[in-house]
């Protein structure tokens, strides 16, 4: 690929994801901010929102932070949150047969699901490129890092964020891409699955057993969907 297209290509990525991007950034402050709230030095909070690049289980960590703070049970909730990256890598993964070894371990790397949602619609329609998917991934990961650092720093002249509703952009951003993903009633079995078994287990377990369990009953009916409809074959 000549080096036109590969910017071609970059540019094309950046522009599906641009709209993500900006959606990311009050995310990215409000963590900012309730890192700085923990604690934390802005130092910190880019380190860690550069080194784990993970808002779900960012945001877990400063909901059960604590001094000294549980270092197992960060780690555990992490873990939790984050285990739905082994499905999402090993859908995306056997829709790269463009990359390299070292190009699909990067990718990976900076998997995220707004970048994994978008990469998944580009690969249903033409093939995924390394180029493409660094145009979805590198500027959404620069953009998450810095409204990190922009967040702590302003910490303190935010106050709380749910005064003004920025908690709200987390949950509002996947709501956005549940629904691209949207196949109609299947769909929505699946969906009230997840949030009816989350919701028991939050009211029954501690912690962040209710993310296990959303994800577990999400995979059993899907499973039980995809049986029901070879079956009316």
């Amino acid at each position: 690929m000549k080096r036109a297209e590969i910017l071609d290509e970059f540019a094309g990525g950046m522009r599906a994801m641009a709209p993500l991007t900006v959606a990311v950034m009050p995310i990215g402050l409000v963590f900012g901010a309730l890192a700085a709230a923990n604690g934390l030095s802005s130092l910190e909070v880019t380190l860690m929102s550069a080194l784990v690049f993970a808002g779900g289980s960012q945001f877990v960590a400063m909901d059960i932070w604590a001094h000294p703070a549980s270092w197992g049970a960060l780690a555990f909730s992490a873990l939790l949150v984050n285990i739905r990256h082994v499905l999402m890598s090993a859908s995306i993964g056997t829709k790269m047969p463009a990359f390299s070894i070292p190009a699909k371990y990067a990718a990976m790397l900076l998997l995220a699901d707004e970048i994994w949602a978008m990469a998944e619609l580009r690969a249903e329609r033409t093939q995924l490129t390394p180029a493409w998917y660094a145009g979805l991934a590198i500027p959404f990961y620069c953009i998450w890092v810095l409204a990190s650092l922009a967040g702590s720093i302003a910490g303190t002249l935010l106050g709380d964020p749910t005064t003004v509703g920025l908690d709200f952009a987390f949950p509002a951003v996947f709501t956005v891409l549940v629904m691209g993903f949207w196949k109609g009633r299947e769909t929505g079995a699946v969906l009230a699955a997840s949030a009816a078994a989350a919701v028991f287990a939050h009211q029954l377990l501690p912690g962040v057993w209710y993310i296990a369990a959303g994800a577990a009953a999400g995979v059993v009916a899907t499973l039980f969907m995809g049986r029901r409809r070879e079956v009316c074959a």
